[in-house]
C-alpha cells in the first residue's frame, strides 16, 4: 500500500489522489456523467504537485459493463460480487485438486439428470 500514497514527514501525513475527485473533474471536462469514468492506477511523483494515472471514458453505461473488469464495477456499484461461504470455497479447492487438466472445469457444475 505504501506506492498508492506519499508519505510527507514534516508535515506528519500521508497524501494521495482521491479518485472521485479526479472522476468529477474528467466529467466536467469531457461533459459526460461519472459512472462511465473509470479510473486507475496514480501514481504521485517524487517532490509532489504531479500525479500521473490512466482513465477510461465510455460512450454509455451499457458499453461500460460489457468492457469494463468485474472488480472495478464492484466498486462503482454497478456489479454484485456473490459471496461464497469458506466451507463452500474450501471444498471445491479440495475437490479441484483430486483432478487434471480441463476436468477442473467440470467440478463444482452440476450434473444433468
Amino acid at each position: 500500500m505504501n506506492d498508492m500514497f506519499m508519505t510527507n514527514r514534516r508535515l506528519q501525513r500521508k497524501q494521495m489522489v482521491i479518485d472521485t475527485e479526479i472522476r468529477e473533474k474528467l466529467a466536467k471536462l469531457y461533459k459526460t456523467t461519472l459512472d462511465v469514468i473509470f479510473v486507475l492506477g496514480f501514481r504521485t511523483h517524487f517532490g509532489g504537485g504531479k500525479t500521473t494515472g490512466f482513465g477510461m471514458i465510455y460512450d454509455f453505461l451499457d458499453y461500460a459493463k460489457k468492457y469494463e473488469s468485474k472488480h472495478r464495477l464492484v466498486r462503482h456499484g454497478l456489479y454484485e460480487k456473490k459471496k461464497n461461504s469458506r466451507k463452500r470455497r474450501e471444498g471445491h479447492k479440495n475437490r479441484m485438486r483430486k483432478v487434471r487438466g480441463t476436468a477442473k472445469a467440470k467440478v463444482g457444475v452440476a450434473k444433468k439428470k
